[in-house]
């Protein structure tokens, strides 16, 4: 059964995300991503975090949402979905809610209403694993 969880534990499975990048963050990098963010919610099947969504905010008018991921082996289960609606929920408050994504996910972001916009980003591939700070 999938558990959502606003916690982490020292006994939480962290490896398997990040498929495809070619620099991955590590388990301990995505801890201190994680309890770093505004918010964070992990689904989780047993102690295995199977997939995870976070929040950047000022708290007061605006959220940025960095990562939503969730274990290739769990995709298309609705585990995706979830994070988001839930995160929606916690940043309700908020005037705006915002994320940038390839374009090839904006299709699953307008079924979740969400609204395709544009933007611009700098992408510096030799920090993308964060162990460099």
């Amino acid at each position: 059964m999938i558990n959502y969880s606003l916690i982490i534990s020292k006994q939480d499975n962290l490896e398997g995300f990040f498929v495809g990048w070619p620099n991955p963050p590590s388990s301990k990098t995505l801890i201190k991503i994680l309890k770093g963010s505004y918010k964070y919610i992990v689904a989780k099947d047993d102690n295995k975090v199977i997939g995870f969504i976070t929040a950047i905010s000022d708290g007061i008018l605006s959220a940025y949402i960095p990562f939503l991921e969730v274990l290739p082996e769990y995709q298309s289960c609705g585990v995706g979905k979830q994070l988001v609606s839930k995160m929606r929920d916690e940043l309700s408050h908020l005037y705006m809610i915002d994320l940038i994504c390839d374009s090839e996910l904006i299709p699953f972001y307008e079924k979740l209403g969400m609204s395709k916009s544009y933007g611009a980003i700098v992408r510096n591939y030799e920090m993308q694993n964060g162990e460099k700070l």
